[in-house]
Formats: structure tokens, C-alpha cells, sequence
């Protein structure tokens, strides 16, 4: 195996979606701890939008853009026994997926089962990382709890809907239309709120006899946070997890409590999965949830070339479920 001419979507410089372009480039062999994978599918997320705008600033630019892929390993690199030329493979959490062909990080690499396509894995690995963080690490969802998910048929919020529902939570989830009100409600949603049409924050009260919610996850930020910390009942919790919406304000403590006394945490997948064990644990969880039968859907898909058209649909708000790339 020689060097290759792989094809990228690479930015060299921030802004909006016409800042993507399209290139060429030469692939070098692996290095030690390294192998190239031939990619089949790659996730398109909002984290790779942040990256392009520099609300998320990346090293050093040019930069190839996205987080996630699957596909197959092509060549090795010195020092790795785990896998093997020919297996099917899936990663996330490292920077340069929009392209044909790339090397990676051996212990990023997790072997796909049978059963598990490369589409599912490429629609699945972020957000299922971003489920188990949320739902084992930043607070343990227990059965009976009550979880309110903004973007609840987006492809974030069909994870965590159907991961929160594995682990006997209820969930109730605001939409933009009634479609994709049935598109939640059929992935076990108990209750969708159009959030044009009614008061999300009434709606999480009167779905917990005016509690509040035990969990609200906000990927929306800029007011909608504000209003999301109504929702939450005493000694619950909101993580912020993206600002799709606007950056996320600075915060007075006095909205959490005394007198509300909910906690807010701002985590991030990518920093979860800066710790290997951790990635480990997070990708195993992932794959379990898929081989247990969590469903998928690939609301779009788009050529390599067309990284563009998927930022900006994205932005739009025009996608359900998953957003791929075809290299």
C-alpha cells in the first residue's frame, strides 16, 4: 500500500457555509499506532458547523472538517495487533472526517459488528457518545424520571429519545411540525409539544403535574436555555449541550436557586471523549444500544461535494433524523 489521492472538504478560513472547499490531497501511509480507513459514510453534526464558524476554534487552519465516519480499514501502521486490513471500522471525536480516505488513531477505531451498517454507525457514534454522557455521566437517568429534549426528531434528540426510554424514563419533546411530531412520538416520545404553536415550559408542567421535569437537554441555547430552566423541577437538572439558537449568555446563579434549586452543567462530547477509557466505555455503549435494536433514521443523504448544502440545511432546520455524507 502506497500513498493515496483522497478527496476532502476542508476550510481555510471561518464562515459561513461558502467557506467549505472542495480538495485534493495526498494521504500518507500510516504511522506507528495508525491505520487508514476507506470511509463509506460520514456524520454531518453541528459541532463541525461551530468548527467552521470558530465558535468552536480548531488548532490550526486549513483544517478538514467533521467528527465521525465508518468504513474500512485499508493499511496499518506499525505497532497495531487489534484489527486487521479488511474490517469494517467506526470512530468519533477527531477532526478531519469529511473525506474519502483518512488516517486515524488506532485506539479511536471501534470494529463494527455484524448487523451494524456503516450508515447506522456513521449516524450513531457522536450522539450515542453524547447519550451515555449525558445519562451515566453528568446525572444517572433512573426509571421514572421525567426528561424534556429540545429537537426531539433531530437526529440528536432520536438517540437520546430512545436511549432515555431504555432506561424507563419518560420523555417529553418539542418539535417544529406535526411530521416531526409523528416521527418522535413513533420512536416512543410520550408527549410532543410545537413549540410555534405552545408554551413548552406550561406543556413540561402539566406533563409532571406541575413539578417540572427531573432532566431537560438543551441543544438550542440563547433564550430558549433561559426559558428551559422554568421547566425544571427542584433538585433536577439541565445540561446545556449546544447553542444552535445563539451562544449561550452568562448566567446569574440566582436563576438556579436557592429558590428554584436546579443545577445547570454545560458538558461536552468532545472533551468526554478526549479520555480513552471513557471513549472506550462510551462507543461499547453505543454499539450495545444499536445491536439491542435503536433505530437510525437517515433523514438525508448527500455526496462528499455536497458538504456545503448539508451545513446550510442543517442550520436551516430543514433535517429529521441523521445527516450523512457519501465519499
Amino acid at each position: 500500500m502506497s500513498k493515496s489521492l483522497v478527496q476532502q472538504v476542508a476550510i481555510h478560513a471561518c464562515g459561513d457555509a461558502s467557506a467549505l472547499r472542495v480538495q485534493q490531497a495526498e494521504l500518507p501511509l500510516p504511522g506507528p499506532g495508525e491505520v487508514r480507513v476507506r470511509q463509506s459514510a460520514v456524520g454531518v453534526n453541528f459541532v463541525d458547523i461551530y468548527h467552521r464558524t470558530g465558535l468552536y476554534p480548531l488548532p490550526a487552519l486549513p483544517a478538514v472538517l467533521g467528527v465521525e465516519g465508518a468504513g474500512v480499514i485499508e493499511a496499518i501502521g506499525a505497532g497495531v495487533e487489534a484489527l486487521t486490513v479488511g474490517q469494517r471500522v467506526a470512530y468519533a471525536g477527531v477532526v478531519g472526517a469529511y473525506a474519502t480516505a483518512r488516517n486515524l488513531p488506532a485506539q479511536r477505531v471501534v470494529a463494527l459488528p455484524d448487523g451494524i451498517t456503516a450508515e447506522q454507525a456513521a449516524g450513531a457514534m457522536l450522539r450515542g457518545m453524547t447519550a451515555h454522557m449525558l445519562f451515566a455521566h453528568v446525572r444517572s437517568l433512573q426509571p421514572g424520571d421525567t426528561v424534556l429534549l429540545h429537537a426531539a426528531a433531530g437526529g440528536l434528540g432520536l438517540v437520546l429519545l430512545q436511549w432515555a426510554k431504555s432506561l424507563g424514563a419518560r420523555v417529553i419533546g418539542t418539535v417544529g411540525s406535526r411530521a416531526k411530531a409523528d416521527l418522535a412520538l413513533s420512536h416512543g416520545l410520550d408527549r410532543a409539544v410545537l413549540y410555534r404553536e405552545e408554551d413548552f415550559v406550561a406543556a413540561a408542567k402539566d406533563f409532571t403535574q406541575g413539578a417540572g421535569v427531573h432532566y431537560a437537554i438543551d441543544g438550542i441555547g440563547g433564550e430558549t436555555l433561559l426559558r428551559t430552566l422554568e421547566a425544571v423541577r427542584a433538585y433536577g437538572m439541565a445540561a446545556s449541550v449546544g447553542q444552535v439558537a445563539g451562544a449561550v449568555a452568562p448566567l446569574d446563579p440566582a436563576l438556579l436557586g436557592p429558590s428554584r434549586s436546579i443545577a445547570l452543567a454545560r458538558p461536552g462530547v468532545m472533551r468526554f471523549m478526549s479520555d480513552a477509557q471513557r471513549y472506550r466505555e462510551g462507543a461499547a455503549a453505543t454499539l450495545a444500544h444499536l445491536s439491542a435494536g435503536m433505530k437510525i433514521m437517515i433523514g438525508k443523504e448527500l455526496t462528499l461535494a455536497q458538504a456545503a448544502q448539508a451545513h446550510r440545511m442543517l442550520e436551516a432546520g430543514e433535517t429529521t433524523g441523521s445527516l450523512l455524507l457519501r465519499p
